[in-house]
C-alpha cells in the first residue's frame, strides 16, 4: 500500500562530513590565516569562543576544538555523538548566518567546502528547510558515532527488492470482473451429478479452484487444496474444482484426487462453458463467489508456489484472507492477483454470450464495488448510492463525474506504451464497467432487471477497519469547528505512555466528525525531543489521513517504529461544513506480532521558495534532489493547495536516462491520494529525483482564493505548497 532514507542518509552523511568526520576542515574554516589557531577575531560568537578556549589563553587549538566537540558544555561529561554534533552545527549556523535570517547564503559561507554539500538543491542557499531537516535528524540521534553516513548505506539491488516483494502480481479488480455476477452455469461433475453454480446458494460462499492433472504448479498445489477443503467445510462454504483441459484423461484425474485425499465436486470442463463464464486464465486460479454469485476475489490461492519458485510456507494467504473478509461482510484487502500456472487457451471474450445491462445484475454491483464504501448511509460521501431511487436521482451526476475522471478519485496517467499498470491502488473504473454504466444511464428506460439477481448487502466496520487497535492515541481535547468561514490549522501534541519501542503494522486515523476533517498529518517524536510547530514539507510524515484514505495495513515483515515515550503530533486541516461541531479524532495502532525485517519511512521533496505571479494561468516550479544511495520506493503522495494544477515525479539515472515515475496531469486538492506501486521501484545511488508542479493563479481557476496575489509558501489553503512525499523501505 510508511525520517527518510533519502534525506536522512543524505543530510546525515553531509553533516558528518562537515563536522565529525571532517573536524579538521571545519576548524580550518575559522582558522583563516592557517596558523593552527583560531583567534577571537576569527570566530564572531564570543560565547562560542569562550566555550572552546579551554585554557583561556585567547586562542583555540585544534585539540581544544576536538575535545569540546565530544564533551558536554557543562561538567565536562561525555555526551552522545548526536548531541555533540548538534552543538557543533548550532555553533556553525550562529557564526556563519551573519544577518540571522535562518538561512546561509554562499556569500556568508565564504567558499566553505561544506556549503555545496548542505545545499541539496544547488540554489546557492542553505535554506531554513534544509537546516531544520538537519537539526531533526541529529536530534533524533541519527548521527550517533557517525555509524550511518551516506557512504556506509548498504547497496540495494533489484534482486533484493524482488526478494522481499515476491509473489503474484496484484491486478486492478474492475478489469478482471471483481464485483460482477457470474452466470448460473450448469455442469456435470466427474461422478455424474448435474449441478449449477446456483446449487451452492445455501452456502456462505463458493470457492472455485482451477486445476490440472499435468500442470506442475497445479500438482504442487493439490495438497493445499485438500487442506482448504476441510477448512471451507467447517466455515460453511462450498468448494468446486474445475479442469478446463479436455486432453487430460479422467482416470488420471481420479487417481490423482484419490492420492491427495480430495473429495470435493470436480468438473472436467471439456466444453469450457464454466471456465468461460469465469474468464479463467490459468490452471491454478481460484475464484470466491458470495451466495449471490458476486465475484469477490480471483487470483492465486497464496504465494507459496510459482512457475520458477517454491517456498516452505506461503507469506500471503490471499484466498483465506478473502474468505475471512467475506464472512465478516467486508471487501478483501487484496481482491485480485495473477495466478501462476499453465495458461488456458479459451475463446476470446467476444465469443461469449453478451447480456443486457440491468440495475440489479450489473449497475448495482459496479457501484457497490467502486463507490458505495463512501457513498452510503454514515459514509464520508455527501449522498448514498446503494439504493435504486438514490441512483436514479444522481444518474446524470454519476455520468458527469465518471466521464471527467473525478470519480472514482484517481489521477495518475498511465503511459500508453507501458506494458502494465504499475499502481496497486488504482481505483478508476475499468473500460467495461464504464461502458456498462454509461449504457444503462443513457438508455431510455434504465431497466431494473430481476431483483433476485441483486448483490448481497455488504457490511462495513462500525469503527476500526484494521481490527481492534493495540493502542489508541486521541487528541488532547475536542476542537470547536465553526459553521462557516475559514479555520487555521489545528496542532495537537499527545504524550504516549509506551514503555518500550514498538513496531506498527497497521494504523487508522478516525475522525469523530468526518465531514469537517480535510486532512491530517501525523508525526512521531523521540522521547525528550522538542516538538516544533512545523508545517507540512519541512519534515516527512509518520501517518496521514485524507477522506477515503485514512487507514494503512503494511505487508508482512514491514512496519513503522514508534519509540518508547514518544510524543505524537497532529496537524489537522478542518473545513467548516455549514453546522457548528466539536471534533476529536483518534489514531489506532496495531502492533506487529514479531520484529519486522523492513522499516517504512517517508521523506518530503519540497520547494519552499515558491513565487507564483498574480494571474499566472500555468506557472511551473521544479525541485531536484540527489539520491545518495539505493532507495526502493513504495509509493508517492503529491501535495499542493487550491492553485495546484499538475504534478510530476521524474528520475534521471547516472547514465543520463530520464524516466517519469508519476504523472498527474490534473491535480485535485480535494483528494490527497497515495499512489502505491505494485512492486517497489528501485532508484539507484547517483540518480537525481525531480518534481515539477504547475500552478493556476488565474481568474479561470474557480478555487483560487485571490488571483491578484503573489503567492508564496504557507501552511494555509490561501497560500501554496509544493511537496512530493516519497514512501520507501530500508532493511533492518
Amino acid at each position: 500500500m510508511r525520517p527518510s532514507l533519502l534525506l536522512t542518509f543524505s543530510l546525515l552523511g553531509l553533516c558528518l562530513a562537515a563536522t565529525a568526520q571532517e573536524s579538521d576542515g571545519v576548524f580550518e574554516r575559522y582558522d583563516r590565516n592557517r596558523d593552527g589557531k583560531v583567534m577571537a577575531d576569527e570566530l564572531p560568537s564570543k560565547a562560542t569562543f569562550a566555550r572552546f578556549d579551554l585554557d583561556k589563553d585567547g586562542t583555540i587549538t585544534l585539540a581544544e576544538y576536538q575535545k569540546v566537540s565530544g564533551k558536554a558544555a557543562a561538567g565536562g561529561e561525555a555526551v552522545t555523538a548526536s548531541r555533540g554534533l548538534a552543538s557543533q552545527i548550532e555553533s556553525m549556523i550562529k557564526a556563519v548566518d551573519k544577518n540571522a535570517d535562518g538561512q546561509i547564503t554562499k556569500e556568508e559561507a565564504a567558499g566553505a567546502p561544506w556549503f555545496t554539500k548542505l545545499d541539496q538543491d544547488g540554489d546557492g542557499v542553505v535554506s531554513a528547510a534544509e537546516l531544520t531537516l538537519m537539526r531533526r535528524i541529529v536530534a533524533a540521534g541519527a548521527g550517533s558515532a557517525g555509524k550511518k553516513s551516506a557512504a556506509q548505506a548498504p547497496a540495494i539491488t533489484a534482486e533484493d527488492v524482488k526478494k522481499v516483494t515476491s509473489g503474484p502480481e496484484m491486478l486492478k479488480p474492475g478489469e478482471v470482473g471483481i464485483g460482477r455476477m457470474i452466470d448460473d452455469v450448469k455442469f456435470r461433475t466427474l461422478d455424474g451429478k448435474e449441478l449449477s453454480l446456483g446449487s451452492f446458494k445455501d452456502r456462505k460462499g463458493l470457492v472455485i479452484v482451477m486445476t490440472s492433472a499435468t500442470c506442475p504448479v497445479s500438482k504442487r498445489y493439490l495438497p493445499s487444496v485438500a487442506k482448504l477443503a476441510a477448512e471451507l467445510k467447517d466455515q460453511g462454504l462450498g468448494l468446486l474444482l474445475v479442469n478446463a483441459l479436455g486432453s487430460e484423461k479422467p482416470e488420471d484425474i481420479r487417481s490423482q484426487l484419490a492420492a491427495a485425499g480430495v473429495t470435493a465436486p470436480y468438473v472436467h470442463d471439456t466444453d469450457k462453458k464454466l471456465s468461460l463464464a469465469l474468464g479463467a486464465r490459468t490452471t491454478t486460479e481460484v475464484f470466491l463467489l458470495d451466495p449471490a454469485r458476486t465475484l469477490v476475489y480471483r487470483g492465486a490461492l497464496d504465494d507459496q508456489y510459482g512457475i520458477n519458485y517454491n517456498l516452505d510456507a506461503p507469506k500471503h494467504s490471499y484466498l483465506r484472507d478473502a474468505v475471512a473478509a467475506l464472512l465478516r461482510g467486508e471487501k478483501p484487502f487484496v481482491q485480485a492477483t495473477a495466478a501462476p500456472g499453465c495458461e488456458l487457451d479459451l475463446p476470446a471474450a467476444a465469443d461469449a454470450k453478451s447480456t443486457t445491462v440491468t440495475y440489479h445484475r450489473d449497475v448495482a454491483r459496479i457501484l457497490q464495488q467502486n463507490c458505495v464504501s463512501c457513498h452510503r448511509e454514515d459514509g464520508i460521501a455527501p449522498f448514498a448510492l446503494d439504493d435504486i431511487d438514490e441512483v436514479k436521482d444522481r444518474a446524470k451526476v454519476i455520468r458527469r463525474v465518471v466521464n471527467e475522471g473525478s470519480m472514482p478519485p484517481w489521477f495518475a496517467a498511465i503511459d500508453k506504451d507501458a506494458d502494465k499498470n504499475p499502481w496497486a491502488n488504482d481505483c478508476s473504473l475499468s473500460a467495461k464497467d464504464k461502458a456498462d454504466l454509461f449504457a444503462w444511464i443513457d438508455s431510455k428506460d434504465r431497466p431494473l432487471g430481476d431483483a433476485a439477481e441483486a448483490p448481497a448487502k455488504r457490511r462495513y466496520p462500525a469503527e476500526w477497519s484494521i481490527g481492534k487497535p493495540d493502542l489508541v492515541v486521541q487528541l488532547s481535547k475536542a476542537y470547536d469547528i465553526k459553521a462557516d468561514g475559514f479555520m487555521p490549522y489545528a496542532n495537537d501534541i499527545v504524550q504516549t505512555e509506551l514503555k518500550e519501542d514498538r513496531w506498527v503494522s497497521a494504523y487508522e486515523i478516525l475522525p469523530s466528525q468526518r465531514n469537517v476533517v480535510h486532512h491530517v498529518i501525523v508525526r512521531v517524536h523521540e522521547k525528550g525531543s522538542e516538538v516544533r510547530k512545523a508545517d507540512e514539507g519541512r519534515e516527512g510524515y509518520w501517518a496521514i489521513y485524507v477522506p477515503g484514505n485514512g487507514a494503512c495495513v503494511y505487508p508482512e515483515g514491514f512496519a513503522r517504529k514508534i519509540p518508547a515515550g514518544a510524543k505524537v503530533s497532529f496537524q489537522i486541516h478542518y473545513t467548516p461544513s455549514g453546522k457548528a461541531k466539536k471534533e476529536r479524532l483518534k489514531m489506532g495502532l496495531v502492533f506487529a506480532k514479531k520484529p519486522p525485517t523492513h522499516e517504512i519511512r517517508t521523506v518530503p521533496l519540497a520547494n519552499p521558495r515558491l513565487s507564483i505571479p498574480p494571474g499566472a494561468a500555468r506557472h511551473v516550479e521544479t525541485h531536484t534532489q540527489r539520491v545518495p544511495f539505493d532507495i526502493p520506493i513504495m509509493g508517492f503522495m503529491p501535495h499542493m493547495h487550491t492553485r495546484g494544477a499538475a504534478f510530476k515525479y521524474e528520475v534521471t539515472y547516472a547514465d543520463g536516462k530520464t524516466e517519469t515515475l508519476l504523472d498527474i496531469p490534473r491535480y485535485d486538492f480535494n483528494w490527497q491520494l497515495r499512489y502505491d506501486y505494485k512492486r517497489p521501484k528501485l532508484i539507484p545511488q547517483g540518480s537525481t529525483l525531480k518534481i515539477t508542479a504547475v500552478f493556476d493563479n488565474s481568474t479561470g481557476n474557480k478555487a483560487n482564493p485571490d488571483p491578484t496575489k503573489l503567492v508564496r509558501w504557507g501552511s494555509q489553503t490561501v497560500d501554496e505548497m509544493m511537496i512530493g512525499y516519497i514512501e520507501y523501505f530500508r532493511p533492518l
